[in-house]
């Protein structure tokens, strides 16, 4: 296991894009040096089509080619630049065309040309003090924001130099292309007129937004406003998340058993895009990204922060003194990542069963024993427990669910590399066996290899279902049915925000949801799940990838579950199926089991996966199982007992640590006292009560305020309670 110290540098771009790049680009800087040719020639033909080409390569940057157009910008070469030193040799082309005394014909087309492009300069200062005006302190959804005059954005085209530039640009570039052919100038004095009219337009249009009556709330009006909703609506936990684009899913997987708990919760995001990549829920997202901005918190009820994920951001919050901070992980494993030092950090570590208590204590991180609390896995609830083997004459289906590679360049991470082929090809190749394959989201995103290896699985796939027999069986449900399905879940998740909309516009539009939209969503997705799985061809094997069908869906659908060394592994014992774990890690089997303990229970398979077929017959005849005992005894170690249920034990958790929070709270509040009494009681006398006081009485009363809401039960924002 020495490869776990190797750490890849970052991932290598693939050839292809990096080759279409370079064309690109090579074709661009050719289409200028032709126009250059053709302006000092004069040649109009050759300037009129190097202009063409040259406008062409634009559009294809500007809709395709962004990380192109950054590279270019970089350069000092960008969209600008490019704009005009084409039209300037349009001009020079112009000017070089007839007799020598033509210049003063073209004075005015040239007036107007400089004309628009200072307008497109005070167009786009102007859009960024539009966009300054419009950048909030906090965002929220599922939140009322009514009260911070909140107004759609500006047109997409105004906020964006490179498109505005590129159309608002295009009468005058076509007036002096027309004016070079006929050699009048009348076309390129009116083609700039018209970019010059377009310009100030766009120009009038974002100062009126600069008017006061026309801006959102300034900073301090939005951080009072904050404030006040922290004290109607008084939270009591919160689900904490910082990180990167494509981390979302780890906050996602808690939305559900987030929105279940005893107390008001809410999602405290700090990365503004991360609001609009949080999934379709009702509970109340707040995103502060100021360090500032989250200190607020500090002074309102919140008790308790959960944690799914560690990130930089996290020291930050784990600051505030009166909150008390559980650290849940998205997924539990045997990976180096389940048993984080970092995890020290938190007050709490909540975990599934046993066996991560344990791995905590073989890790010797720092985590004591006593903060270790088992809660089991809420989520999976919807994992349904296995029913038997496979009717007689039906497919035996297995879900193929590889991880990713990972950070740290360890070939023993993912399957798809080593084994992932072999694997397919194996199970393909028996004609009883229907394959489901769902890769990580993230594969190929560190090693190009990877990616490759996920790619030719598909093709595999795909060449399987059209080599099936002609009489294969058909889909048992209605594609129409599942099309009205899927129109019915997108209304009820949509966020309904265009897409030229900012996080401002996207604020106004996603306040409170309409009452019993959780349960909407969770009846639609239900039946969605259903006929989906219906629609498809009992035969036809399937990639599986997005969002829906969820994997728990996968899992409900499968006979057997073939994965790494990942916690989809564990999640997968809930359901008691047989499962099997590749070994590509180079260690012998003995070894590997011993050194992930989630294997204990699992067929071992090799690179080679000559153990396939074996595998499957013991799926096909449960009495060839010599490992049913091996997994209920492991699932009660991974994710600990049936009842009381993983539900009852986190509120159990939460109830423990709010109680904890206020103790220490109250402990505070009287250490204060102790030391400073009198200035504390001048401070009662002159200052208002604090907002998480209660208004009908402070001192002594604020304690019994306290205890009243440690015991009371309150509904999630779905069903809003009346705060106490």
């Amino acid at each position: 296991m020495a490869s776990f110290g190797r750490r890849r540098a970052s991932p290598r771009p693939s050839g292809r894009p990096l080759a279409v790049r370079g064309l690109t680009a090579a074709v661009l800087a050719g289409a200028f040096v032709a126009q250059t040719a053709g302006a000092l020639l004069p040649d109009v033909p050759l300037l009129l089509a190097a202009t063409a080409v040259s406008l062409t390569v634009e559009g294809v940057l500007s809709r395709w080619q962004p990380v192109m157009s950054s590279l270019l910008a970089k350069s000092h070469a960008d969209i600008t630049v490019r704009h005009v030193l084409r039209d300037l040799l349009l001009v020079v082309g112009l000017l070089r065309l007839g007799e020598h005394d033509r210049e003063p014909q073209f004075a005015w087309p040239v007036a107007g040309l400089l004309a628009f492009y200072a307008l497109h300069c005070a167009v786009q200062a102007v859009s960024v003090l539009v966009r300054r005006t419009r950048t909030l302190p906090v965002l929220t959804r599922n939140i009322d924001a009514s009260a911070l005059r909140l107004s759609p954005a500006p047109a997409a085209l105004l906020r964006r130099p490179g498109h505005r530039l590129l159309l608002l640009g295009l009468p005058t570039t076509a007036g002096l292309a027309t004016a070079a052919v006929t050699g009048d100038p009348l076309p390129a004095a009116a083609g700039t007129a018209v970019s010059v009219v377009l310009a100030a337009a766009g120009l009038g249009a974002l100062l009126v937004r600069l008017l006061p009556s026309r801006r959102p709330a300034g900073e301090q009006e939005v951080l009072d406003w904050f404030d006040a909703w922290l004290d109607d609506y008084r939270p009591t936990v919160g689900l904490y998340f910082s990180g990167g684009a494509s981390s979302a899913y780890q906050a996602n997987m808690w939305l559900e058993t987030m929105s279940r708990l005893d107390g008001r919760p809410v999602v405290v995001l700090r990365e503004r895009f991360m609001v609009a990549r949080i999934a379709a829920t009702d509970l109340p997202v707040v995103c502060l990204p100021k360090v500032s901005t989250l200190m607020r918190l500090e002074h309102s009820t919140l008790r308790v922060l959960i944690h799914p994920s560690n990130s930089g951001k996290t020291s930050q919050v784990l600051r505030i003194p009166t909150i008390k901070h559980a650290f849940v992980n998205h997924g539990e494993s045997d990976k180096l990542s389940s048993c984080n030092p970092y995890a020290k950090a938190y007050d709490e570590v909540w975990v599934a069963g046993p066996e991560a208590r344990e791995r905590y204590a073989r890790a010797g991180v720092g985590v004591e024993d006593k903060d270790v609390v088992e809660i089991g896995r809420p989520q999976l609830d919807a994992v349904r427990p296995w029913s038997g083997p496979p009717a007689d004459g039906a497919r035996t289906t297995v879900l193929y669910a590889p991880t990713w590679e990972g950070w740290d360049g360890n070939p023993g991470n993912t399957s798809v590399v080593a084994a992932g082929e072999n694997l397919v090809r194996a199970l393909l190749a028996d004609p009883g066996v229907r394959l489901l394959y769902k890769p990580h989201p993230l594969t190929g995103s560190v090693e190009p290899a990877a990616g490759a290896a996920d790619r030719r699985i598909r093709e595999l796939i795909r060449t399987a279902n059209r080599e099936r027999p002609a009489g294969a069986s058909g889909p048992a449900g209605s594609a129409s049915e599942l099309d009205r399905l899927t129109a019915e879940l997108d209304r009820l998740t949509a966020a309904g925000v265009r897409e030229g909309a900012d996080q401002t516009e996207r604020m106004l539009i996603q306040s409170a949801p309409p009452p019993g939209r959780a349960e909407a969503v969770a009846k639609a997705t239900a039946a969605w799940e259903e006929a989906y799985w219906a629609s498809l061809p009992r035969d036809e094997h399937q990639v599986v990838t997005g969002v829906r069908p969820a994997l728990y869906s996968c899992f409900n659908n499968a006979d057997l579950l073939i994965s790494d060394v990942s916690s989809v592994i564990s999640d997968f014992l809930a359901s008691g199926k047989p499962y099997a774990v590749a070994n590509t890690s180079g260690m012998s089997e003995d070894a590997f089991r011993a050194a992930f303990p989630t294997a204990a229970a699992a067929t071992v398979l090799t690179p080679d996966a000559s153990g396939v077929p074996a595998l499957l017959e013991t799926v096909r005849h449960p009495e060839k199982d010599g490992l049913a005992d091996a997994r209920a005894e492991l699932k009660l170690r991974l994710l600990g007992p049936d009842e009381p249920t993983s539900r009852e034990r986190c509120d159990t958790a939460l109830r423990a640590l709010s109680t904890a929070a206020l103790n220490h709270r109250a402990c505070g509040e009287e250490q204060a006292e102790a030391r400073h009494p009198r200035s504390q009681r001048l401070a009662e006398d002159l200052l208002p009560a604090p907002r998480h006081a209660s208004d009908a009485g402070t001192g002594a009363d604020a304690g019994t305020e306290a205890d009243a809401e440690a015991s009371r039960s309150v509904t999630p924002p779905s069903r809003p309670a009346p705060p106490g």
